[in-house]
């Protein structure tokens, strides 16, 4: 089948997979929170749920495809995340520094064993770790995949 002039090339892959990455990558994502959010309770924590949570938007880049122009404003943003994710974890760390006590003091109450909100700074930092992570290897993912443009020049 030719393509005229006129017609754009489709992007992305087949109906059949965009259909499934809709209904899964909620769902990816979702288990990256709870992941991040209960990593001082189960095996996981900020790094292994922030590379679930960008495993959900690489799989929405993959599926759906993606022109220049949303790449970069996408890095764009992942980078800020980056740089807000390690923003957050370091003001955590200097929190107990400031208060007159140590780097990493645990400032906030301990509260009932295996409860969600039981481990002081620990679920913080967890969350800030997984934001840091998710958006670094997002971004990672649209370097490599923005190679394509460069090469195409």
């Amino acid at each position: 089948m030719n393509m005229t002039q006129g017609q754009e090339k489709p992007r992305g892959m087949t109906i059949i997979v965009k259909n499934i990455t809709r209904l899964i990558a909620g769902f990816i994502f979702l288990y990256g929170v709870y992941i991040v959010f209960h990593g001082h309770l189960t095996p996981g924590g900020g790094f292994a749920g922030g590379v679930v949570i960008a495993g959900s938007f690489i799989l929405l880049i993959l599926a759906f495809g993606s022109q220049e122009i949303t790449e970069k404003v996408s890095y764009s943003f992942s980078s800020l995340f980056e740089s807000l994710g390690g923003i957050f974890f370091l003001i955590i760390a200097l929190l107990g520094a400031i208060a007159g006590f140590y780097f990493f003091w645990n400032l906030l109450p301990k509260g009932t064993p295996l409860r969600l909100i039981s481990s002081g700074i620990i679920l913080p930092a967890n969350i800030a770790i997984g934001i840091k992570v998710g958006a670094g290897l997002f971004a990672i993912f649209l370097a490599l995949a923005a190679t394509k443009y460069i090469m195409e020049e």
